[in-house]
């Protein structure tokens, strides 16, 4: 049995800020996740941090992980967490490498890549369909390509394709677009991109490889041409590793202003949680605002 005074579960923004001010509040911590950076890692520009006015992803996930290499943080990667449990004094996290127990617990697990859910999806997966454009663009140089998805994650996609492929289309269900109108302008500006709305992907098809998407707009059925496909829907919650915390019906941690739980001791902040913006300035605030309050809530004991 392993302990710590504070157990972080995730090394995203949240996680990462979580653990630098828990470091500096002395207390001892440990910090357990499967990779470090998270999501933000993906993000191909990111022009919303401050004191940035264009950064990617993965260079502003190397100045945080500097940062976190400056203090002297247990940090334990390759680690899955199965299951936190427990009540204010005694959390018991469940691991694949071991179990740890801690009088407080902060939750920053983040969130994961919704799936279509459609035949050929499983078969493609890495056969011409991918999940993520940071990763995967560069394959599809001269390609003509599918984005589904039509909000900022589908666009995001969409811009850095357009420095790659040689046609983008892309797919989304809901009547109208839902990604900011700056990226759709500047990516409609490219004059590569075309987008189809009220549009539901009914099959990824192909042979050995995809070869186009099988699509119902209105009352028709259509394929559209790929060679590569991105899906770029969204994102779930991270959260069934809390099973007895309080979430909402999208299953996210529902948190107060103080990144409290409906357990006392148990705090979650990030992406993971109900806060509105999925943002990674917000996720570093929340992980900040999580760590003062177990730091508080650990100096009362």
């Amino acid at each position: 049995m392993n302990r710590a005074e504070l157990v972080i579960v995730g090394a995203g923004p949240a996680g990462i800020t979580a653990a630098i001010y828990a470091a500096r509040q002395q207390i001892p911590l440990v910090l357990l996740t499967q990779d470090v950076g998270g999501q933000a890692v993906w993000s191909s520009s990111v022009e919303n941090y401050t004191g940035y006015q264009m950064i990617t992803g993965a260079e502003l996930t190397a100045r945080f992980s500097e940062h976190l290499a400056a203090f002297s943080i247990d940090i334990r990667t390759e680690v899955t967490v199965v299951r936190v449990s427990g009540h204010a004094g005694l959390f018991t996290t469940e691991t694949t490498h071991g179990i740890w127990e801690s009088p407080a617990v902060i939750i920053a697990s983040g969130r994961t890549p919704r799936t279509l859910d459609v035949p050929g999806e499983k078969e493609f997966r890495n056969r011409g369909l991918a999940y993520c454009a940071t990763c995967d663009a560069p394959l599809f140089a001269g390609k003509d390509v599918a984005v589904i998805g039509g909000g900022n994650a589908g666009f995001d996609a969409v811009l850095q394709l357009t420095r790659i492929a040689r046609r983008i289309t892309v797919l989304e269900r809901s009547p109208s677009l839902t990604a900011d109108p700056v990226m759709v302008r500047k990516a409609l500006a490219s004059g590569i991109v075309s987008t189809s709305t009220d549009t539901e992907v009914l099959e990824i098809i192909g042979d050995r490889f995809v070869t186009g998407v099988r699509i119902r707009r209105g009352s028709a059925i259509e394929t559209v041409p790929a060679e590569g496909v991105f899906v770029e829907i969204g994102s779930l919650p991270n959260s069934s590793l809390a099973p007895d915390v309080e979430k909402n019906p999208a299953g996210e941690i529902l948190v107060d202003c103080a990144c409290r739980t409906s357990i006392d001791g148990m705090y979650a902040a990030g992406d993971v949680t109900s806060v509105n913006a999925k943002q990674i300035i917000v996720a570093c605030a929340e992980g900040a605002k999580a760590a003062i309050a177990a730091a508080k809530f650990l100096h009362r004991r």
